[in-house]
């Protein structure tokens, strides 16, 4: 199944930008691992913003949420993190769908 994720980073008055660039680098290499092995699509930083959206590829929502809870940055500071999810359907199954619809 395919997800679009949306993460938006905030960190706590306490945490250094030292702290959180640390924290980060432990996720870049993550969700580049994850890209190399198939389950990260893609994934984009959003310029000027503490903002990431991915495509991921998973086999069920339960490890989904899985992986978003093992997440280094999750782990680490997940109370500052928002993730907003959306599930994805391959647009040729939907213009397949449609043309069934059209012509039944």
């Amino acid at each position: 199944m395919l997800y679009h994720l949306d993460f938006r980073v905030e960190y706590s008055d306490s945490m250094s930008q030292q702290d959180l660039f640390a924290i980060w680098v432990e996720e870049t290499d993550a969700a580049l691992g994850a890209k190399k092995g198939g389950t990260v699509v893609d994934v984009w930083k959003c310029v000027g913003t503490r903002r990431v959206i991915a495509i991921v590829d998973v086999p069920t929502p339960d490890s989904l949420d899985q992986i978003l809870f093992d997440l280094p940055i999750m782990k680490k500071m997940g109370q500052h993190v928002q993730v907003e999810v959306t599930s994805l359907r391959k647009y040729e199954d939907f213009a397949a769908d449609m043309k069934t619809r059209l012509n039944s």
